[in-house]
């Protein structure tokens, strides 16, 4: 086993040119693809845990399946959806096939990811949102990578093992049953150094000394010990831009936090950084 992960970590992901990923996290998707076990990815939001899944399927030149969880989600959606109701219209308008049950299966994106010709890249994105029992409800299909039609009396097998990622806010505990099943990753803030490496990424002729007093302003706002909402990765990115579409000085970042509203998204904090 040692020497498959190495293997995977030879010619595994290396991150890409627009998604900067540290060696810890290259490491765990590596170790991940080996194992043949889905990542369970957590971290602050705006940290790039989506973006993960998009720069694997990007890395590994693979098709990305994004399957989005709500509240009201439920793991069967994931497998199949019998379309009881166009079948009933369909009966009523004389269409033909009707006693064809299969023409009425829809596959969800997990039987998607399952049926697909080619390996295929899976995200699960947001599993905390759903019930408590929604992770519990997928144990057998992640397992197995396979599960059973009902109506069609059919067994849908993954041709392919996809890559699994799958992200986590942390609104609530995963079971530890499905713990267990995953190989975890938590994506930790990106220090100064890191972030450089993010900003230059999207801003390669970003000007140093606005850089550097912006980043200073961002760690100094973040480390604000009444601050409800700390501002994220992607929001220091989206506030960069606008200062260099502002056109505003470098000097003037630390004595008044220009366009403070792309950093800053409730009152109270708001009310914290005024001057």
């Amino acid at each position: 086993m040692s020497m498959e992960i190495k293997k995977a970590s030879v010619r595994g992901f290396q991150g890409t040119a627009d998604y900067v990923a540290s060696e810890e996290l290259m490491a765990s998707v590596d170790v991940a693809i080996a194992l043949k076990k889905p990542l369970l990815i957590k971290g602050e939001p705006g940290t790039g845990k989506t973006m993960l899944a998009q720069a694997v399927a990007s890395a590994l030149s693979k098709r990305l399946i994004v399957w989005n969880i709500k509240s009201t989600t439920k793991a069967q959606e994931g497998l199949y959806v019998y379309d009881t109701i166009q079948r009933l219209y369909d009966g009523q308008f004389g269409e033909e096939g009707v006693d064809d049950i299969s023409r009425y299966i829809k596959l969800g994106k997990l039987g998607e990811a399952f049926d697909s010709e080619e390996q295929v890249v899976l995200l699960i994105d947001e599993i905390d949102k759903a019930d408590l029992e929604f992770p519990n409800d997928l144990l057998w299909e992640l397992d197995q990578m396979e599960f059973y039609i009902q109506e069609t009396k059919q067994v849908v097998k993954a041709k392919h093992r996809p890559v699994v990622i799958i992200t986590s806010n942390a609104e609530k505990e995963l079971p530890d049953a499905f713990l267990r099943r995953c190989i975890f990753h938590y994506i930790e803030f990106p220090d100064p150094g890191l972030m450089e490496e993010i900003v230059r990424v999207h801003f390669p002729q970003v000007e140093d000394r606005l850089l550097q007093n912006a980043m200073k302003a961002f760690y100094d706002l973040r480390a604000l010990r009444d601050l409800r909402k700390k501002p994220s990765t992607s929001e220091f990115i989206d506030w960069l831009n606008a200062l260099q579409i502002g056109g505003i000085p470098a000097e003037k970042i630390l004595k008044t936090l220009p366009f403070a509203g792309v950093l800053v998204k409730k009152d109270e904090d708001l009310a914290l950084v005024k001057p």
